[in-house]
């Protein structure tokens, strides 16, 4: 069994050893030195090495014949085919394994790019690239650098990773992993990776994206954030045209405008950059700061337009408002941030401490320096509804035909009911909370001061009729005026409410 076995191994190893191809050269000289280079042929002047498809020139080289071996000394030359050279100080082939090591002001080319680094591997059976001691990669569009990296001939792949940079007039990108391809100009990001708009110091940051740098079109997925001029744009995917301006956005949505200190978030974004416009939808919400409060407003639609200076919000269809001390709904609201004017519009309704305020249009406007809410106007209808403390079914009313209040610190501390006012008021005793009369009021115009959501005193700027009722004498069906409607079951009492249908 052992002679056949031995047999067996004696017949195949030549022709193992007869799958690798052998060297061959020429030089103009050829010598040895078994003493100084023991097993090597020593080539001077024009040497030249063809081995399966590369040829490589040189000044002078050491061949080994027993390791099938080559290296070579000054004005190194190698080619594969019609497409591929580099050119290095020194180089080995070892034509076993046909992988080249060269070092040196190494010079590769391709019809795609040109690599320059100081020591260069090729593996010619993967026909792959690499090194580990930093490079620089230029193409028709850009230029690559980075510390370790890999290029794969066949399909034109950089796979670069430690301290990465792509460079090119219009962009300056950083990471530690991408891949890049050398003919599309499409880069595969892996990773903290941020691009720098050159021309206006927009960036670009994400952990894992795509991005084309010769169409300007980028996709990214993961931590993915946009630093625009005057926004910055969130989400967990993110889909940026840098040429035609134009951003969308994908769930987990945050946009901050810098200027106006205003957020805006929801599940689907548009931005038009150009255009200085926003569209969002899908959980929609627009929070502001107002005195160290914060705002929401939510509907179905939010639209941002304009510049900072001229901004307008927009917000469409079931839109509630949320803050700790006002809470709102209506069918739209449109807002005009440099004016700080905020109008209300359809069936719109507001809560102000215990106030309910209703009108056919609610205008609401802050003042834009301090942030603070203003004024009030409360057009055709006006309607304000506090619930009597004490009862259930007993509420303190004013109605009329327009309504305007000022605000103080946030608290509606003046109101004025300009045409055909009327009121309906629940007295009570103050120490003992006694309800001892019910007062009915008629007239032109009517001014009342507020404090802590109560009328604190009542002024009749026009002839007044009207009469104070013990509470027994108060017909029940007089209680509640003409147009009276309580709608507590649609405020938001937390911010979590705002996306309830109700």
């Amino acid at each position: 069994m052992k002679k056949i076995f031995i047999l067996f191994f004696l017949f195949t190893l030549p022709n193992v050893f007869s799958q690798t191809k052998r060297i061959t050269y020429k030089a103009e000289i050829q010598e040895a030195d078994e003493k100084k280079y023991p097993g090597a042929t020593i080539l001077l002047g024009n040497v030249e090495m063809i081995h399966e498809g590369i040829v490589l020139t040189c000044k002078q080289a050491f061949y080994y014949k027993n390791k099938n071996f080559f290296r070579a000394i000054g004005d190194v030359l190698i080619k594969q085919g019609d497409t591929i050279t580099q050119t290095s100080n020194y180089a080995d082939y070892d034509a076993n394994s046909k992988q080249a090591l060269s070092w040196g002001d190494v010079v590769l080319k391709d019809p795609t790019m040109t690599l320059t680094t100081d020591t260069l591997n090729f593996d010619r059976i993967n026909q792959k690239l690499y090194y580990k001691n930093h490079a620089v990669i230029k193409d028709e569009t850009n230029t690559l650098k980075s510390k370790n990296g890999n290029y794969f001939l066949e399909n034109n792949q950089f796979k670069a990773t430690t301290n990465v940079t792509v460079v090119n007039p219009d962009h300056h990108l950083k990471s530690n992993h991408l891949d890049y391809y050398t003919d599309s100009g499409i880069t595969y990001l892996y990773g903290p990776s941020t691009i720098t708009n050159t021309k206006n110091d927009n960036k670009i940051y994400c952990e894992k994206g795509f991005y084309n740098t010769k169409t300007n079109i980028s996709h990214f997925v993961k931590n993915a954030k946009i630093y625009l001029k005057e926004r910055t744009i969130e989400g967990d995917s993110l889909y940026y045209d840098k040429d035609r301006g134009f951003a969308s956005a994908t769930n987990n949505i945050q946009v901050i405008d810098t200027v106006q200190n205003f957020v805006t978030k929801g599940n689907y974004a548009e931005i038009f950059e150009l255009k200085d416009s926003l569209f969002i939808v899908k959980k929609a919400v627009a929070i502001s700061i107002i005195d160290k409060d914060s705002m929401f407003v939510h509907g179905d639609t939010l639209l941002v337009t304009g510049k900072p200076e001229q901004r307008v919000v927009r917000t469409y269809h079931n839109v509630k408002i949320f803050k700790s001390d006002l809470q709102g709904k209506c069918d739209s609201i449109h807002t005009d941030q440099n004016t700080g004017l905020t109008r209300m519009f359809k069936k719109p309704v507001i809560w102000s401490d215990q106030n309910q305020i209703t009108g056919d249009t609610i205008h609401l406007t802050s003042n834009t320096e301090t942030e603070k809410l203003d004024s009030l106007k409360v057009l055709n209808n006006a309607f304000i509804v506090s619930k009597d403390s004490l009862s259930s079914n007993n509420f303190n009313q004013i109605k009329g035909r327009n309504m305007f209040g000022k605000f103080k610190e946030n608290k509606l501390r003046l109101l004025l009911v300009k045409g055909n006012a009327e009121s309906v008021y629940f007295n009570r005793n103050e120490e003992t909370s006694t309800l001892e009369t019910i007062t009915k009021e008629v007239s032109s115009n009517i001014e009342f001061t507020l404090a802590n959501g109560q009328i604190e005193s009542i002024k009749y700027l026009k002839e007044s009729d009207g009469s104070t009722f013990p509470p027994s004498k108060y017909p029940e069906e007089d209680r509640k005026l003409n147009g009276f409607i309580w709608r507590e079951t649609e405020q938001p009492k937390r911010k979590e409410d705002i996306f309830l249908k109700k």
